[in-house]
């Protein structure tokens, strides 16, 4: 447990860039761009370079042999030029340079995101790592807690100084993952020889499509509540902007403070049945909220939410991971990031059509639905994520 946790300075240097990158940058696009929409569009070009980025990086980082390892590599090269990128882009001097530097930052990002992640995998045995998830997950999350916090600070002193903090932290995670993390040491799944070369679609088998659904569709809920909860709170429960924004922390929080025992959790039962749980509370959560008029109970569903959400999302990468061989981590990393990218530029503008079409309170409801129909593809799934090797299921 100790190397996972020296693992997760990798997750929460992630975490604190993506925060404070969404926090302040449409501040910087705001005086160029009149557009909201057009704004909200330039916030998801992480999301595209995920989407045919990543999958392709993490295939790849599964056949790479260097001295450094098969990860490593990645991370050496992905995180100081992201570090070099987070800082220039305060100082841009107009539109052109504040976009050129915003994909470069970005596409150094897609370097080492999955290799990053895949990491925890390769040197944690399959019976721990859910607990291992957990831990990454909540120095991912404490990340996100000292970005809003400390951000803000930074920011009013000087718009530059969130992004060179956030560049020192990616470089300072780097130094301890080189020193602590040793690949050829540290490894226990074998690295793939071009005899055994990994092909995408070679894992799609009718498991790790069912549970690709799944986890698109919960994602396709959970970000269009985080895109859209603080208007629905101001326009259809009639509170004060910060108010509204205030009570989307308690699912945050409770997310964070069950992230460690989720995994515990997913570890002692399965971790399809920890995300059936988290699902299946989560489809009540969402249901019950339109039919509350409360800021007390709207917390307090936010925090049970933020606790199933715990179930779901701690649970789901290793599950991922667990469906197919041991060579195939990275590739399982991508395609995991390739479906939760699809999901978070889908969600919020399919969403926000239907909320134009029928009010806020279809919100909730159509949240639920979807976390309904995520339950519905678990359900096809008959591998239960504890082993290591997925069952032969013909498509």
């Amino acid at each position: 447990m100790k190397k996972t946790w020296l693992l997760g300075f990798g997750f929460f240097s992630i975490s604190i860039t993506w925060s404070l990158y969404n926090a302040f940058v449409p501040f910087f696009l705001d005086p160029f761009l009149k557009s909201t929409a057009l704004i909200g569009f330039m916030m998801t070009i992480d999301n595209y370079f995920a989407l045919f980025l990543q999958p392709w990086i993490g295939n790849r980082s599964d056949r790479t042999v260097s001295r450094f390892g098969r990860r490593m590599p990645y991370l050496l090269i992905g995180m100081p030029l992201a570090a070099l990128f987070v800082i220039l882009i305060p100082f841009h001097t107009n539109l052109f340079t504040l976009v050129l530097f915003m994909m470069l930052m970005n596409l150094a990002m897609s370097l080492y995101r999955s290799p990053t992640i895949a990491l925890m995998p390769d040197i944690t045995p399959e019976a721990h790592r859910t607990k291992a998830n957990g831990i990454i997950n909540f120095m991912g999350g404490v990340g996100a807690i000292i970005a809003f916090g400390g951000g803000s600070v930074l920011y009013k002193a000087n718009p530059s100084f969130p992004f060179v903090a956030a560049a020192a932290v990616t470089l300072l995670s780097m130094f301890i993952l080189f020193r602590t993390i040793k690949e050829k040491r540290d490894l226990i799944v074998p690295v793939a020889t071009d005899n055994q070369r990994v092909k995408l679609l070679g894992e799609l088998d009718r498991t790790t499509v069912m549970l690709l659904a799944a986890i698109f569709f919960w994602f396709v809920s959970y970000q269009g509540v985080e895109a859209l909860f603080t208007l629905y709170g101001k326009h259809h429960m009639g509170l004060e902007e910060s108010v509204s924004a205030f009570s989307l922390t308690f699912f945050s929080l409770f997310f964070v403070l069950f992230a460690i025992p989720s995994g515990w959790l997913g570890n002692r039962f399965g971790k399809k049945t920890m995300i059936i749980i988290g699902v299946c509370g989560l489809i009540l959560v969402f249901a019950a909220i339109p039919l509350i008029d409360t800021v007390l109970m709207l917390r307090t569903l936010l925090a049970l939410g933020g606790i199933c959400w715990a179930c779901i999302n701690i649970n789901s990468y290793p599950f991922v991971v667990s469906t197919g061989s041991e060579r195939s981590i990275g590739t399982r990393t991508g395609l995991y990031y390739l479906v939760s990218s699809l999901a978070a530029i889908s969600s919020p503008p399919l969403l926000g059509l239907i909320i134009d079409q029928f009010g806020y309170g279809s919100l909730f409801f159509c949240a639920s639905g979807s976390m309904l129909l995520a339950l519905l593809f678990l359900l096809l799934i008959k591998h239960d994520g504890k082993s290591s090797a997925a069952p032969t299921e013909a498509m």
